[in-house]
């Protein structure tokens, strides 16, 4: 009892920090309500490398950098760093690139669900009605037998992948070549000095890998086995952006004229949905994946690609919403989403392992 109570303390304590950071990050030049967004960050990412053509959301974020190396840090120096993969792979990369497809119509990841809400941004509370009701419904399957498989002891090198990867972005990032695009205009060209983005990504992807927050295992335990110990770092995230939004005059109340936000109700509750569906299956949510990617993990990795690939699509084909709203295509993508989900979670059975 006691070392679970401790437990929570400290994530509480890491998502305090964690939501302080992200409101600095703000107040320092990234877009509102944006100190952290996963979803948008491998956007502007995928962007920054050429592999969609909208110029306002193109930039090589150093958060994510810091994330990854952050998590590979702190596993390599606490033992945890272990390469390990085979479970499903090409089911994990779609259901990364399904969670995409719906954190690009809500237009955040889980985490900047959580930063929005503590911004005022009252849309995020559809938002957060839909991510749970997707996680719900992956329980439903977890309950009937889905898995994705186990994972096997790979080749340490085969580990590195994702870290090595984001010392070269960062190279790309410092030495700015020809090749790499940078947002003139838009949310790819709001961001806070490149120094100070690092060392917040490397803290935070370190606090995440240490205490193993995820924001859609914080909702699944809570409803699954009736545990909050996850769900104290999630609070305390909301808590710390929370309070230093009010302290910066961050903090903006209501449905309307919310940074990088739309008001559509409805495509809100289904972008959120589906995240929280594909997050339950693959195992973990968009910012989870990219920490465990740092620690070696290689289904993970598959997952980030899978999501970098869905933002590709997604500005490719005129998927993603924007501060008017939806798309068409955009709607289209999410139901088709729902059904590939529906399918995976149906089929995939501990049986059939």
């Amino acid at each position: 009892m006691e070392v679970n109570k401790n437990r929570k303390t400290r994530n509480l304590i890491a998502g305090l920090v964690i939501g302080i950071i992200a409101a600095l990050l703000v107040k320092f030049g990234n877009p509102g309500n944006m100190g952290f967004c996963l979803a948008c960050f491998w956007r502007d990412i995928t962007g920054a490398l050429g592999l969609h053509s909208a110029g306002v959301v193109q930039y090589l974020r150093p958060e994510v950098i810091g994330f990854v190396l952050g998590a590979c840090i702190m596993s390599t120096i606490s033992g945890e760093f272990q390469s390990r993969g085979g479970s499903s792979p090409i089911l994990r990369f779609t259901l990364g690139f399904t969670a995409m497809i719906g954190a690009l119509m809500f237009l955040g990841c889980p985490l900047r669900l959580i930063l929005r809400l503590a911004g005022g941004d009252a849309n995020a509370i559809i938002g957060l009605i839909g991510f749970v009701a997707g996680i719900a419904v992956g329980i439903y399957f977890l309950k009937r037998g889905f898995t994705l498989g186990r994972a096997y002891n790979q080749p340490k090198i085969a580990g590195y992948f994702m870290p090595a990867f984001m010392v070269l972005l960062l190279v790309f990032l410092f030495v700015k070549p020809e090749f790499i695009n940078f947002s003139e205009e838009g949310p790819g060209s709001m961001h806070a000095p490149v120094i100070l983005s690092l060392i917040a990504g490397l803290i935070v992807g370190g606090l995440f890998q240490k205490t193993r927050l995820c924001t859609a295992g914080a909702f699944r335990d809570i409803i699954l086995v009736k545990d909050n110990t996850l769900f104290m770092g999630v609070a305390g995230i909301f808590i710390g952006a929370l309070v230093m939004n009010l302290i910066f005059g961050q903090f903006n109340f209501g449905f309307a004229d919310q940074p990088v936000a739309h008001s559509n109700h409805l495509w809100n509750f289904l972008g959120t949905m589906l995240m929280g569906f594909s997050s339950v299956l693959m195992g973990g949510c968009p910012i989870r994946q990219t920490v465990l990617s740092g620690q070696g993990d290689n289904d993970a990795a598959i997952t980030v690609i899978g999501l970098i690939m869905g933002a590709a699509f997604a500005h490719n084909f005129g998927l993603a919403s924007s501060p008017a709203g939806p798309t068409v295509n955009g709607m289209i993508a999410v139901g088709i989403g729902f059904v590939i989900n529906l399918i995976i979670a149906m089929t995939a059975k501990r049986s059939n392992a």
